[in-house]
């Protein structure tokens, strides 16, 4: 079934049968609905390949994340699909596995103009590579950034949550509090160190060396083994600031496996408040990212783009909240932070 089949059928022009699918707000209501009622009983579906030749739009967009079995990234994900489709867009997904070459591959589909614009859920790349890039493609940064980068990019003020949850530990007592980073070739696994010195510093308490441990992906087993090392120290730590969730949940279980309660013995906090956060035992105080919002912002701001739209910032900061829970001792509640911009 063709374009001029519909039209013929409709008794209308095959112009008139674009118009409804493309700018339905220019044609009459009566023959909207005329042509409309015949797409629907024929079920004509518009080429899409014959529609990109006319219009140079693919209404498709690409979202590559770093890590696709990483559970944060499905709520972000699903903040973009429904953001997408309510614009009348797809998405397609790429997933680099950490690799800055799969990160480029994926470009390419860009410079192909094989879609309309790429949401980068990571940032390996160079910044002057994705500034050159963004100067001719439409480019939305999320939940990853670089400083000082010339780029759209949404995320959190992941300094200031980390120096959140730092402090959380401290206001509790705590003065031997050690940080079990993420990956320090990320700018999140350098920005929660940061946050986490920062904390200590301004509470005049010295930071081990001994109670910094980088674990070497982001990994449950990661959280484990740093968490083992830590309770291997002659003085080991009375609280802990782990990276993610996930290791949060590996340090909780080498915590248990030595024989240690939580929070009577080592009091944990995480980051990213995944579903999973709530369901371990005992809840897990996390950093909570929002992460739908993040997926919904980073999409409007792309189509924004696409449509050649006038951006007034490049920064978009989103709130985060500490939630607190039993991982720690006290009454669980929800501590927010204020919006930046």
């Amino acid at each position: 079934m063709k374009m001029s089949d519909v039209a013929k059928m409709a008794n209308v022009s095959p112009a008139t049968v674009s118009r409804v699918l493309s700018n339905p707000e220019l044609v009459s209501k009566k023959t909207r609905d005329k042509v409309l009622e015949v797409i629907n009983q024929v079920n004509y579906q518009p080429h899409i390949v014959a529609r990109q030749f006319r219009t140079k739009e693919t209404k498709t967009i690409l979202a590559v994340v770093p890590d696709i079995t990483s559970a944060f990234f499905s709520e972000v994900l699903r903040g973009i699909e429904h953001t997408a489709i309510r614009e009348g867009y797809q998405v397609i997904l790429g997933d680099t596995e950490n690799s800055v070459e799969r990160e480029n591959d994926y470009i390419n589909l860009l410079l192909q103009k094989q879609v309309d614009g790429m949401l980068l859920l990571t940032a390996r790349l160079e910044k002057e590579k994705l500034e050159e890039l963004a100067e001719h493609f439409p480019i939305v940064l999320a939940c990853e950034y670089i400083d000082g980068l010339n780029v759209p990019t949404v995320s959190i003020d992941n300094i200031s949550a980390a120096r959140k949850a730092t402090e959380h530990l401290i206001k509790l007592g705590h003065e031997r509090v050690a940080h079990i980073c993420g990956p320090m070739n990320v700018i999140l696994g350098r920005d929660r160190l940061r946050g986490f010195r920062q904390a200590m510093m301004s509470h005049d308490l010295d930071v081990d060396p001994s109670y910094i441990q980088e674990g070497g992906n982001e990994s449950l087993e990661s959280g484990y083994n740093q968490m083992m090392k830590l309770l291997a120290l002659e003085t080991p730590p009375t609280g802990v600031f782990v990276y993610n969730d996930e290791m949060a949940m590996g340090a909780m279980k080498a915590v248990k496996n030595s024989g240690l309660r939580i929070p009577e013995d080592i009091a944990i906090v995480g980051f990213d408040n995944l579903k999973m956060a709530s369901v371990v035992e005992p809840h897990l105080t996390s950093i909570d990212q929002p992460k739908y919002k993040i997926g919904q912002k980073a999409m409007s701001i792309l189509i924004q783009k696409i449509n050649k739209e006038k951006i007034t910032k490049q920064s978009f900061v989103m709130k985060d909240h500490l939630f607190i829970r039993q991982s720690c001792g006290g009454q669980s509640f929800v501590s927010s932070s204020e919006q930046k911009t």
